[in-house]
């Protein structure tokens, strides 16, 4: 195992096209690091680097002590996993996780040895006489990351290593690869474009657009306290709801809507007539018929369709407001695959929200309802550089 530090990593393509942008990162020696961020942000070019398949245009990169900059890929001790699997067919299952230790010409009965191991403990002991054809896609994923196991390098890197398998696969997959890294404890840069698989597997997350870092934090800290609108809109499903207010005394409004000031902005330094981007996510917006407290705030609303997922109940109407359309919070909405996504980034003159309540909701498409919020729950971002007014106290 080994740590790997990055050193104002850039790639350009071209004389114009920078693919990654001033990149440092320190990765802890066995830590689960995930890059996540929309189709061509720079993570899979990142990672190509670390591993020597991509040449730096400018940087440093280190494994463990080691300066690897300009060694080749064979070098590096590292492990890829990909996406396709990349088995060999006419080999048997017991081939293709040995056949990394034959070409480095390790002993057979070791090699042996360490491919039973790791066999046992990916449950591929039954299958290791039968070719790839005969495999499932999660059976031809285990063996390719046993086939990189087997090597025991300093560190593993995957390249949306689930992409290809089904939705109840890559769950059951997930699950595998979290207690494979509790008992190997190997070092791992991990790359999707999902999501979820990057907040239930990361110890960190990196969350990066057009190149560039834009946060890098734990899973419940890019939740809870995103840097930047793009983090706000791109972590989170249904996205965050988003909406500009104005300071009015005491009070923030928003079309029709009057909530209280909320203490995360008492000593702000925002004074009455400013406005800002309030930010709600949509679970923190109940059903005040299921959920009633008299001490919070409501909003009166119109549904305008609901999407019911058995355990919650998704609600979308809109509100009186114009909606955000920052460049970050629409890049972010761009990638996302939800299903409300879609409703929320029609173009329309009112900002169009989501409400996740309980499934015991009553709330129907075209019925009135109230819904409860808690102001002290809102995120707040500056109208002009989107990053977040952050609470006294909180991380940078």
């Amino acid at each position: 195992m080994a740590a790997i530090r990055l050193e104002r990593i850039y790639k350009v393509f071209g004389n114009e096209v920078i693919a990654v942008n001033d990149v440092s990162l320190d990765i802890i020696d066995g830590e689960f690091l995930v890059l996540v961020g929309p189709s061509g942000c720079g993570k899979s070019t990142l990672l190509r680097m670390i591993a020597g398949l991509e040449e730096l245009t400018f940087g440093e990169i280190y494994i463990g002590d080691h300066q690897v900059t300009d060694l080749p890929s064979k070098e590096r001790d590292i492990a890829m996993v990909f996406q396709n699997y990349a088995l060999y067919p006419h080999m048997t299952v017991e081939q293709n996780l040995g056949f990394g230790l034959k070409l480095r010409k390790v002993d057979k009965a070791k090699s042996k040895e360490r491919v039973q191991e790791v066999a046992r403990i990916l449950g591929l002991d039954p299958l290791l006489h039968r070719h790839p054809s005969e495999l499932s896609g999660g059976q031809r994923q285990r063996v390719a990351m046993g086939r990189a196991m087997v090597r025991e390098p300093a560190a593993f890197l995957m390249d949306e290593p689930l992409s290809n398998l089904d939705a109840k696969l890559r769950v059951q997959m997930r699950s595998e690869l979290s207690r494979l890294h509790e008992r190997l404890r190997t070092t791992t840069v991990y790359v999707t474009h999902d999501q979820v698989e990057a907040m239930t597997l990361g110890d960190r997350v990196v969350v990066m657009r057009d190149g560039i870092v834009q946060q890098v934090d734990t899973p419940q800290n890019l939740y809870a306290n995103p840097a930047n609108l793009f983090v706000a809109s791109f972590i989170g499903s249904p996205p965050m709801n988003l909406v500009e207010a104005t300071i009015s005394g005491n009070e923030l409004t928003f079309g029709k809507h009057r909530v209280p000031m909320p203490h995360s902005l008492a000593n702000s330094g925002l004074k009455s007539g400013d406005t800002v981007i309030v930010g709600i996510r949509p679970a923190d917006i109940e059903d005040s018929a299921v959920w009633n407290n008299p001490a919070l705030p409501t909003l009166d609303v119109v549904a305008e369709s609901t999407e019911e997922l058995g355990s919650e109940v998704n609600v979308i109407f809109t509100i009186d407001a114009p909606p955000v359309r920052s460049e970050e919070a629409l890049a972010a909405a761009a990638d996302d695959a939800s299903d409300a996504t879609p409703l929320l980034a029609e173009d329309a003159d009112r900002a169009r929200f989501c409400a996740r309540v309980d499934s015991r909701s009553e709330i129907k498409p075209g019925s009135s309802c109230r819904l409860l919020i808690d102001p002290e729950r809102f995120h707040f971002f500056d109208t002009t550089s989107g990053k977040s007014l952050r609470r006294s106290g909180d991380p940078e």
